[in-house]
């Protein structure tokens, strides 16, 4: 495995030991390049429009100093519209998960998480999944309905596109998408992303929704 097929991994976190042991994660054996960390949003997004390889995935935290996490997950898109935002934080309350995934985060971890979750959850967000922790993804299913408002134009699917969707509303993996589409995870990754662009949306959680409300699949 080469670098440039090595996951580009950022994190923003104000906790100096615990923002070490997340850096010390990022492992070619994990499949992961060796990351950059910032202690604040600001530094973070300072970093993104000179950089010359946008990050693939962002773990945020929410509580920062300064601008919280949550007040830059839109400005991230605007600079790196591709990038995929995990939120990673102790807050597990039903507003912040909506805000987070309504402004396009694509997974929402809490700390206690183990590090093999961690690592896992960048893997998953990095091939269009929406990694998230049991308690949050209970308090999810009751905030789908609300996520996303619909588009004022009719979105018009292609079959594999179509597929892919029914495969995310049942709640299939991305490997098991894959393996399910039999193609690739990189191809599925390439079919998420223009799923994505059609739907308006930046993460799983807000295509299932779209796809619920408006009855697509």
């Amino acid at each position: 495995m080469t670098l440039a097929d090595l996951i580009r991994v950022w994190f923003v976190e104000d906790h100096d030991a615990f923002r070490r042991s997340l850096e010390r994660l990022c492992t070619p054996k994990r499949g992961l390049a060796p990351s950059r960390a910032f202690a604040n949003a600001e530094a973070m997004l300072a970093a993104l429009p000179v950089g010359d390889e946008k990050p693939q995935v962002i773990l945020l935290d929410v509580g920062l100093p300064g601008r919280s996490g949550l007040e830059v997950i839109r400005d991230i898109h605007q600079h790196a519209p591709d990038c995929r935002i995990v939120i990673l934080t102790v807050f597990e309350d039903e507003t912040k998960i909506s805000q987070a995934i309504s402004a396009g985060a694509s997974g929402y971890l809490l700390k206690t998480a183990t590090p093999e979750e961690i690592v896992e959850a960048i893997l998953e967000a990095s091939h269009g999944g929406s990694p998230m922790s049991p308690h949050v993804a209970s308090s999810v299913v009751k905030l789908l309905s609300r996520l996303t408002q619909p588009a004022a134009s009719a979105v018009t699917l292609t079959p594999r596109e179509h597929d892919l969707l029914r495969h995310m509303v049942d709640g299939l993996t991305a490997k098991e998408i894959a393996a399910r589409l039999g193609i690739s995870i990189h191809t599925a990754d390439t079919h998420t992303r223009n799923l994505f662009g059609k739907l308006g949306v930046h993460s799983r959680a807000a295509a299932v929704a779209r796809a619920m409300r408006e009855k697509l699949v």
